[in-house]
């Protein structure tokens, strides 16, 4: 398993990231939360995280929270995109990709479905 390095911070191994992404998440009551393994189907991330809020103020609130706990845990993003009116908000951290939608948003782009090859990890409806 790959490990995330930060310059001048502690490395934590990408799939304890993508949990702790869901367990922030879950802390804000993110919906239909996916935890996938596309390792052998991506050739620039190992994990996704994709989870919605009901609306703009809790995808924003979910994407606050995941993005603390890991600077907690002294990993921080190297890419961030998306406000909370576009109805999807982006994480990056090299290996774990976390994506934030709201309900229409996550029906339009349908990733779950785009990745439907990846295995899947866990999923908490």
């Amino acid at each position: 398993m790959k490990s995330v390095y930060h310059p001048g911070g502690l490395t934590l191994e990408a799939l304890k990231i993508a949990h702790k992404a869901v367990e922030a998440a879950g802390e804000k009551q993110a919906g239909n939360i996916a935890l996938l393994d596309v390792r052998e189907v991506c050739n620039f991330a190992d994990y996704f995280v994709i989870c919605n809020g009901d609306s703009g103020r809790q995808v924003q609130a979910i994407y606050e929270e995941i993005e603390q706990v890991l600077k907690k845990a002294k990993e921080f993003p190297i890419y961030r995109e998306g406000e909370s009116d576009s109805g999807w908000m982006l994480l990056d951290y090299g290996d774990v990709v976390i994506h934030i939608f709201a309900p229409f948003e996550r029906e339009l782009y349908q990733l779950d479905e785009l990745w439907k090859a990846a295995k899947p990890v866990l999923r908490i409806q």
